[in-house]
């Protein structure tokens, strides 16, 4: 009930969402904020008991598998972006990669033409899990605890199961049809083929036997043995390419995250085969020359400068690639020469057409899960992962209990054709052996003085990018508290189509009008994202209201060193500190 009238009330008056948000948690030692709310509390418990920001992001890794199967995951992968307060940082890339039997063309037809739902609805769309291997040398290098101590927390929800609540329900019965129709998917996540009820547990043997067993072996417990075989002998069944030897090759990698400044912060985000850290800082490179608090939130100034900076970090974003295969201008695009230059070319009075917008040259989901991790001390975690459709394929491995990824939709099946997020493909992002698929996924780190200031990310599929760079404006230029950045109403403008997406009340009937009269379209559709936030100021603006004989109820009753806030739409996260 408390999410549901808090988000009613945001959306009934979005110019000033940030005022009637909920206060967000506040902590001095640690803050988790997960998309489950007992993945929450594992991770807080984690730094509770002394480990660092590292164990605790990966026991929420591990324990999100069991809580949010709907996008947490073994048989998915994703990024970690890590910051010390000491300076050091690493980010790793434990994204799927295509298969070694993998070819250009294996989404198509005979005449060249895309297939509907082979890449997203058959055992060709799986890409080799990375999950596993990226959180295991995460904590092989930054943790401090034994890896059974981590996976505990997730061994025992699997096992003995969890009551579910309406939002766990909500986001099963969404996929019962499809579980239905997989009998070893169907006897996990169904009662019988029916849906499952509220108070119902959801127990998962085959899934704790097989974090046992990377308890036991680590990431050779997953891609070796007998889960290893598993998954192999499942996807042979099924029509896939995926064989023993693709899972026992797969190895996560360390990259240099993506930096760039915004108004004297500091932010640390994700490199290719991420565009999302690329995009972020594109964006942010364009806006800084504006004075967006002027202009006043979700004005049609502001909006209209929002969206021709997203419009030309879309088009930007097209080109990029896996590193391994792409040789990607980084420097170029989130340099401020470059910003400042297409800065020029924004008219202040009219919409840009994307079709006037050149595609970059080839240089050779929503259903996707966020959690920020921090401690006082200013070390951070945030990540993201996915298996991409929401549940993935829809269909676990055999009897492993792990649901498998359709991340393979990510690659350009053709190019110049969109996937299910609508993003165009291009060469750099072609299907290849052995390479991983471009992503919108964004765990950003954001910094102010060599301090941490915030800890954000979101899923979304394409509208990752722009969530997070909302949730950065609206606390950097609008001084929101967290919670109020990440629940106000958003919009949403990916190059191609040439459309703006707006979320319900997210612009005035007169601002959409101002904004139509200068070219823009628009198309409605439900919230999107489920952002989880933290930072180290209150932010939020009194007004000076210091006489008002009402209190502000979006700000905590005292100062902390911590604030956590997960998205209001989100049905089942929290905010956990201590």
């Amino acid at each position: 009930m408390r999410r549901t009238v808090a988000l009613a009330l945001s959306l009934l008056a979005s110019t000033s969402a940030f005022a009637v948000a909920p206060a967000p948690v506040g902590a001095d030692n640690g803050m988790v904020v997960t998309a489950q709310h007992l993945a929450s509390e594992v991770g807080a418990r984690v730094l509770k008991e002394g480990g660092n920001v590292v164990d605790a992001a990966v026991a929420v890794g591990y324990a999100l598998a069991v809580v949010f199967p709907a996008a947490g995951n073994l048989g998915g992968g994703g990024f970690v972006n890590i910051r010390f307060a000491d300076g050091r940082s690493s980010f790793v890339d434990m994204r799927e990669k295509a298969p070694g039997a993998t070819t250009p063309t294996m989404f198509q037809d005979g005449q060249g033409n895309v297939v509907p739902g082979r890449s997203t609805s058959t055992w060709l769309a799986v890409g080799v899990p990375g999950t596993v291997a990226g959180l295991e040398w995460a904590r092989e290098h930054y943790g401090t605890r034994p890896r059974a101590d981590l996976l505990a927390p997730a061994i025992r929800l699997a096992r003995d199961g969890f009551a579910l609540e309406p939002g766990d329900v909500s986001l099963l019965q969404q996929a019962t049809p499809t579980f239905a129709a997989d009998p070893a998917t169907a006897t996990i996540f169904t009662r019988g083929g029916r849906p499952f009820a509220v108070g119902d547990r959801l127990v998962q043997t085959d899934l704790a036997a097989t974090l046992e067993a990377i308890s036991a072996g680590g990431a050779d417990g997953f891609y070796r043995g007998r889960t290893a075989d598993a998954i192999a002998a499942a996807s042979r069944a099924g029509g896939g390419i995926i064989t023993e030897g693709d899972l026992a090759a797969y190895r996560a990698r360390e990259l240099k995250p993506v930096r760039c400044s915004y108004r004297g912060y500091d932010i640390q985000s994700a490199p290719p085969p991420s565009a999302g850290g690329v995009a972020i800082c594109e964006i942010l490179q364009i806006l800084e020359g504006y004075d967006l608090g002027a202009m006043g939130y979700h004005s049609a100034a502001e909006v209209h400068t929002m969206v021709e900076a997203m419009r030309r970090a879309y088009r930007d974003r097209q080109g990029l690639g896996d590193p391994d295969f792409v040789k990607n201008d980084i420097a170029k695009l989130v340099d401020k020469d470059y910003a400042a230059g297409l800065r020029a070319g924004i008219d202040p009075d009219k919409a840009t057409p994307s079709t006037a917008l050149v595609p970059p040259p080839d240089q050779e989901g929503r259903q996707t899960t966020h959690y920020s991790v921090a401690d006082g001390a200013g070390n951070a975690v945030s990540v993201t992962y996915t298996l991409n459709s929401w549940f993935g394929l829809g269909r676990v491995a055999g009897n492993t209990g792990v649901l498998m990824n359709n991340e393979m939709d990510d690659f350009a099946s053709k190019t110049g054709a969109s996937n299910q997020f609508g993003l165009v493909g291009s060469d750099a992002n072609g299907v290849q052996p052995g390479k991983t698929p471009i992503s919108s996924m964004s765990p950003t780190i954001v910094s102010k003085d060599g301090k941490l200031a915030m800890v954000i990310g979101s899923p979304g599929g394409s509208t990752i990018i722009t969530t997070v760079v909302q949730a950065i404006v609206n606390v950097v230029d609008h001084g929101m508290t967290v919670s109020a950045a990440i629940d106000a109403p958003r919009f949403h403008m990916q190059w191609m189509p040439d459309v703006v997406t707006l979320e319900p009340f997210a612009l005035s009937p007169d601002t959409r009008r101002i904004l139509e009269r200068e070219g823009y379209g628009f198309k409605d559709r439900a919230p999107w994202g489920q952002a989880a936030g933290i930072t180290t100021e209150v932010f939020g603006r009194d007004g000076g209201g210091n006489d008002l004989a009402i209190p502000d109820l979006s700000r905590p009753p005292k100062a902390y060193k911590l604030y956590g806030a997960d998205d209001d739409r989100d049905p089942v996260g929290s905010a956990a500190g201590y």
